[in-house]
């Protein structure tokens, strides 16, 4: 499970380099081992993505040079966003959606989820705690909370967490919980995945539910004021 994770967790920090600027066209990005070391994830795993990501036209590589952002990826990325934003949400949007979904699916953690899916959660919010940036802790905290989706083996469910993740990589939302992100906030936030994720553990549906719904009324305070 840890190599999904990672891989997951990969493909979102590529997006989110981009998307922000951190990485721009021309420049080189890590080695296959350094992405291999970074995100715990096999040699192959890490080919495997970037080829999707040049597939996509996003990078390139050269023989014996390394992998480089393309000069289209700005592009490109722009016309995702903009096909995503013909269902463009806004972060109140999201947070009330938010609100009313997640803590329903405590039930079916409880009831479907395995043991794999339990240390899943927890690699990802060791992670998110070890984590060096900001925009390194938001990449695991949206594994997080995709790996707790997963742990309900609902199809349906996982594709509307897949959909909210792909909200939250749009530019509203990141540049406002960037602004809102302090570091006390986001030890909050750890502490908070910590004890939900015991929660859930320990088949604590009730338990599991009301910190659900904390750690969300949480961060609809801190992202939005009320």
């Amino acid at each position: 499970m840890k190599n999904q994770n990672g891989a997951a967790a990969l493909r979102a920090a590529l997006l989110a380099n981009m998307r922000s600027g951190h990485w721009r066209a021309g420049d080189k990005l890590p080695t296959e081992r350094e992405l291999s070391e970074t995100y715990q994830i096999g040699r192959a795993g890490v080919r495997q993505i970037l080829a999707e990501a040049k597939e996509r036209g996003l990078i390139t590589q050269l023989v014996g040079s390394g992998t480089y952002v393309s000069k289209e990826a700005a592009a490109l990325l722009e016309a995702d966003d903009s096909e995503a934003s013909g269902m463009h949400t806004s972060p109140a949007e999201l947070m009330e959606a938010r609100i009313i979904i997640e803590p329903m699916i405590a039930n079916l953690i409880v009831r479907n989820g395995t043991s794999a899916d339990f240390l899943r959660m927890e690699e990802c919010c060791t992670r998110a705690e070890n984590a060096g940036s900001m925009q390194e802790f938001e990449v695991w905290d949206g594994a997080l909370h995709q790996a707790i989706a997963d742990a309900t083996h609902n199809t349906f469910i996982k594709q509307v967490f897949q959909l909210m993740n792909r909200v939250r990589e749009q530019g509203d939302w990141g540049a406002l919980k960037m602004r809102s992100l302090t570091p006390e906030r986001r030890r909050a936030y750890e502490l908070e995945h910590r004890a939900l994720v015991n929660a859930l553990k320990d088949r604590d549906e009730d338990g599991a539910r009301g910190l659900i719904m904390e750690h969300l009324v949480h961060i609809r305070h801190n992202l939005l004021g009320y």
